[in-house]
């Protein structure tokens, strides 16, 4: 049974900088379409980047502050965060896609395309 596990969330100053991690067992996933979402009190879970096809995509909210990477031999994937706000405040989540070719684009965004999610881990930037 594959699982995701995510770690690197925290509480860190705005301004700061975290690395969340993302690390894949029981499947390799190289080839896979990854993407990191957030989900905020009362809010809906909402798109943050995707790595796929060789290409990254990122929300307007986060371009320019956030990087998102992969290691295949670690099968592990990576958001670096910085120049964190208050308003980044929220859960992650990483999330895979089962197929190991490249999907459609217009599915990057969307949190019901992907069929592996992580548990999800807290990230709270203080004022």
């Amino acid at each position: 049974q594959a699982q995701l596990i995510e770690s690197g969330g925290g509480l860190v100053q705005d301004g700061g900088s975290l690395l969340l991690s993302c690390t894949a067992t029981g499947h390799t996933f190289a080839n896979n379409a990854m993407g990191w979402f957030r989900q905020s009190s009362g809010k809906e879970r909402e798109f943050v980047a995707v790595l796929a096809c060789a290409t990254t995509q990122y929300s307007d909210s986060v371009k320019g502050r956030f990087t998102i990477s992969r290691d295949n031999a670690k099968n592990t994937g990576y958001l670096q965060m910085n120049s964190l706000k208050p308003e980044d405040t929220a859960v992650y989540y990483c999330a895979v896609f089962k197929q190991n070719y490249c999907p459609a684009p217009n599915r990057w965004t969307r949190a019901d395309e992907y069929d592996y999610w992580g548990q999800g881990t807290q990230v709270t930037v203080s004022s």
